[in-house]
């Protein structure tokens, strides 16, 4: 009975995590889905508005008005979150699910990066370079979209300003910042999304499609990450999340039948690997020096 006990609590958080995950990229691609009816900033305003909905429902922040200190880093941490999500459904237009993600990863791969002095962390910086390398749009015959690609790394650089900024607001308390930051990024995609859509926006079909989109991509597999962090190692969790881009491509082959080339396929492999080698690396390193490495807060 404790050997069983033992085994499930290791395979439970790791099933959650690889469905959050799931979760996550299945809603991107049924958000993909949507594109022709309402433009991707429709489906941005759509996600984050009704995520924003369901994070105040949860966490009713206005129990407790932030202080003048903490507007300042919610404000910014939401603008980087709402600006995150509108340009990487931009990207989806003209590229695959799966080599988005991959590009957009790039942006908490230099956060964790930064500072780095060891010869090994060198190495993960190259292993992430060739991938990136194989990905872009370098050449004439390159089958990626420049301008795809180019919202994709945006989408990247937002990432690593939502992470630097959510350390920030997440003094605030991390339920109450998270509900107010998706408050700000609803705040600012959605009248963009409007001067797209319009009216359409607000069908019946079109607010279910945006309400699943939300619950899929937000309020389900935030609270299976949040199952598995309690229960996991932080390396192993690092290390887990790193499969992010390679689930993404599965589930743009499953939902959307987006086929990569062995080349594609190969450089998200790179940049696989080298968010894992990194994650596990700054965590032996924080262990060692006695410093506790941020956790990864997922919103994005």
């Amino acid at each position: 009975m404790r050997a069983r006990s033992g085994a499930s609590d290791v395979v439970l958080p790791i099933l959650a995590l690889l469905a959050g995950m799931i979760s996550i990229q299945s809603g991107a691609a049924l958000a993909k889905s949507l594109f022709p009816i309402v433009g991707a900033t429709g489906v941005t305003a759509l996600r984050v508005g009704f995520s924003a909905l369901i994070l105040l429902a949860v966490w009713r922040p206005w129990r407790r008005s932030p202080e003048r200190g903490e507007i300042g880093a919610i404000v910014l941490y939401g603008a980087a979150l709402g600006l995150m999500n509108l340009l990487f459904y931009l990207a989806l237009r003209t590229i695959p699910l799966g080599i988005a993600v991959a590009i957009e990863f790039t942006g908490p791969l230099a956060v964790a990066l930064a500072g780095s002095r060891r010869g090994l962390d060198f190495a993960w910086i190259g292993l992430a370079v060739l991938g990136l390398g194989l990905l872009l749009p370098l050449g004439e015959t390159a089958p990626l979209d420049p301008t795809g690609t180019a919202l994709a790394l945006g989408a990247g650089l937002c990432w690593a300003a939502y992470i630097v900024f959510g350390q920030r607001a997440g003094r605030a308390g991390g339920g109450r910042a998270v509900s107010l930051g998706m408050t700000v990024a609803a705040l600012v995609v959605t009248p963009v999304g409007l001067t797209e859509a319009g009216a359409d926006l607000f069908t019946a079909t079109t607010l279910t499609m945006g309400l699943v989109i939300a619950v899929l991509s937000s309020a389900l597999p935030y609270s299976l990450e949040m199952f598995a962090l309690t229960r996991l190692p932080r390396p192993a969790f690092g290390v887990l999340m790193s499969l992010e881009p390679a689930v993404a491509a599965l589930a743009a082959l499953a939902f959307l039948d987006e086929r990569l080339t062995a080349v594609q396929v190969g450089a998200i492999g790179c940049i696989v690997a080298a968010s894992a080698g990194i994650t596990l690396a700054n965590r032996a390193s924080g262990k060692k020096s006695g410093k506790r490495p941020p956790e990864r807060d997922a919103t994005g």
